[in-house]
């Protein structure tokens, strides 16, 4: 058996190793899950406000963690209520006043992730701290992976029920205002996806991670098509190719693995640069191209 597993580097560590199964099948959720809802945030020319939201969560999963220790539900629930809080506030300050979404998601952002890590400090230590920020993919359990595959399915269901909705907003939200009322339910109904899965990945990788797991498939697969099927499709195998390889590298090079995957994903990202045929390299080959009749 043993003879059989070194013939299998790539496989080896997953058929040898219960955490590291249920890592991949974790990253395997996520990327069916948040990676989609990249792919609209970045549509939506909102990549930055993943960042700011993936720190919303932070009080409410703080204050769980204060009241209840390392409790999934706890944690879970705290995390929901203070990320839709947020998007709800936000959004109404940004229809509301002079001040653009933007910058909205920016000072809520910093109030909360200031009063996340103040709740933490309270009671727990800097690994405690370290656990929430960058989270523990190898030591999901049962509980956790049920979670994350509950969220994702939502997540999956709703976005192809509102595939062409959700398309709208993001590209020309003021067509949709002209041409529907469903406007507004389009951008909190995407909100509640977005915090739905920043707290997936929040269990998974960390505040600081989980936003990684959503924008760098997406960017990557932009830089191959334009179109919206393919660029789900390749946005989600990239993000399943990088976990995998991310979860490896941190096996064989004792690695942290969520850093190590979304150092994996940010390679997709760089290789797509350099060879995706609507990279800046690719375009300026191709704008030399002469034709003759």
């Amino acid at each position: 058996m043993s003879e059989t597993l070194a013939a299998m580097p790539l496989l080896a560590p997953f058929i040898e190793f219960g955490f590291m199964r249920r890592a991949l099948v974790g990253c395997l959720a996520l990327s069916l899950g948040a990676t989609p809802v990249g792919v609209f945030l970045m549509l939506r020319r909102m990549s930055l406000a993943g960042d700011a939201m993936s720190h919303a969560i932070l009080p409410g999963a703080a204050i769980g963690y204060l009241i209840a220790g390392l409790s999934l539900p706890a944690m879970t629930i705290g995390g929901l209520l203070a990320g839709l809080t947020v998007a709800v506030l936000s959004g109404g300050v940004a229809r509301n006043s002079v001040i653009k979404e933007d910058t909205s998601l920016a000072t809520f952002y910093l109030i909360s992730l200031s009063a996340g890590v103040l709740i933490i400090s309270l009671r727990g230590s800097s690994v405690d701290l370290l656990h929430v920020l960058f989270g523990s993919v190898l030591a999901l359990d049962d509980a956790t992976l049920l979670l994350l595959a509950g969220f994702t399915s939502l997540s999956v269901v709703a976005l192809a029920l509102g595939l062409r909705l959700f398309v709208l907003e993001g590209c020309d939200p003021a067509f949709l205002a002209r041409v529907s009322r469903l406007g507004p339910l389009a951008h909190y109904g995407f909100m509640v996806l977005l915090v739905l899965n920043l707290v997936a990945g929040f269990h998974a990788l960390g505040t600081l991670m989980a936003v990684g797991m959503m924008i760098l498939p997406a960017a990557a697969a932009r830089l191959w098509v334009g179109n919206i099927g393919p660029l789900l499709l390749i946005a989600v195998l990239i993000a399943i190719s990088g976990s995998f390889v991310g979860l490896l590298l941190s096996y064989y090079a004792n690695l942290p693995a969520g850093p190590a995957i979304v150092l994996a994903l940010g390679a997709c990202y760089l290789l797509s640069l350099a060879v995706g045929t609507l990279g800046p390299l690719a375009s300026r080959w191709r704008s030399g191209w002469h034709f003759e009749r």
